[in-house]
């Protein structure tokens, strides 16, 4: 499929900037990317429709919102944070038996060195990106599988018995507070265009939502310039993410201009995944990104280990789907004769098995 290989480029564009819109306000860490106050969407119409189109106008021009969720409590991430960083700061060969690579590592533990970013297994994206972007802007060059562990939870019933007696608890009050605020601006964002409402949301019921945290050993003599995560896309819908303790995570807008992505504390960043730029027909492209070591994240870790705390770097993740026996196709405006041949019919289950193949995440390897 030829827009599985496209890096972020397009015409340069600016990002919009809305003053005087009721519940956008400046970012003061990350300029690129405005907040967006759902409090004023869950207030209802019409209040919200202005705040609806720059919302995705945002997602149209930079793969990614940063969004305030007054739901969403912050304890509930630092609790998460918490219980992550203990559970990766366990001995390798106690995290071993959590491994399932006979269900595509969807459910429980992925070991470091096993997913292959998506630009070494189509090196077309890479070229592309050396060919295209500014050197400022360029993505840095994996030279291997990642360097990080993840854990897949399956947002729903918890296991019986666990070492971690807190785990379901605090696993599904994170998971499920995300998964209602992506649901919160799909639905803002059909609304800005001018789609129904549950143009989105719809598709989502049932879909194999999960929360996916990662986790980087910092305490393995990290490297300025050491790639956690090298330069991909999300293969799913939305992608929302609390604030992590460590810095390091770089995402190209469309006009192809890599940013540092920094999160306000209370706020929460999405970013579009395949299965949107799909629905969209490219209007919204999957946003490419990577996890890189900066001076930053070794400040970081040095604060951490003089406070005695694990030097584990989490990110607290939740990957929202569409569900497995719905039709990706370009919806309502978007379905464009040219959008149509781009995406065509494909049933996400397939699309999703076929992406879990080109990162090294199931049985069978993808051929590009």
């Amino acid at each position: 499929m030829r827009h599985a290989q496209m890096a972020p480029h397009s015409p340069p564009s600016s990002l919009p900037h809305p003053h005087g819109i009721r519940g956008v306000e400046a970012n003061p860490l990350c300029p690129d990317l405005p907040i967006f106050d759902l409090g004023v969407y869950l207030a209802g119409p019409p209040a919200c429709q202005p705040l609806c189109e720059a919302l995705a106008a945002c997602l149209h021009t930079a793969s990614a919102v940063v969004v305030r969720d007054p739901r969403v409590d912050e304890g509930a991430s630092e609790a998460f944070l918490d219980l992550m960083e203990a559970y990766f700061d366990q001995p390798r060969e106690a995290k071993l038996p959590d491994v399932r690579p006979d269900l595509a590592y969807q459910v429980g533990a992925t070991p470091d060195g096993t997913e292959r970013p998506r630009c070494l297994a189509d090196s077309a994206i890479l070229r592309r990106a050396e060919a295209e972007l500014g050197e400022a802007d360029r993505p840095t060059p994996p030279q291997g599988p990642d360097s990080k562990w993840r854990f897949f939870w399956r947002l729903g019933e918890r296991p019986a018995q666990t070492r971690f007696q807190e785990w379901g608890r605090v696993m599904d009050r994170w998971g499920t507070g995300l998964l209602a605020t992506i649901a919160c601006v799909a639905e803002a964002a059909a609304r800005g265009w001018r789609l129904p409402p549950d143009a989105f949301t719809a598709r989502m019921a049932l879909g194999p939502h999960l929360l996916a945290p990662t986790g980087v050993d910092l305490g393995r003599a990290p490297r300025e310039g050491d790639v956690y995560a090298g330069y991909h896309y999300d293969l799913n819908f939305l992608t929302a993410h609390g604030a992590a303790r460590y810095p390091g995570l770089h995402a190209w807008l469309r006009c192809g201009r890599r940013v540092a992505v920094r999160i306000p504390r209370g706020c929460l960043l999405l970013q579009a995944g395949k299965q949107m730029e799909w629905l969209t027909g490219g209007h919204v492209r999957a946003g490419f990104h990577e996890v890189v070591c900066t001076r930053g994240t070794l400040e970081a870790a040095q604060r951490a280990q003089r406070e005695g705390r694990p030097l584990w770097r989490v990110s607290s993740t939740v990957f929202s789907q569409i569900g497995s026996d719905c039709l990706l196709r370009p919806l309502g405006p978007f379905a464009t004769e040219a959008a149509c041949a781009a995406y065509p019919d494909t049933l996400c289950g397939e699309q999703v098995k076929a992406e879990l193949a080109a990162i090294n995440l199931s049985g069978t390897s993808a051929q590009d």
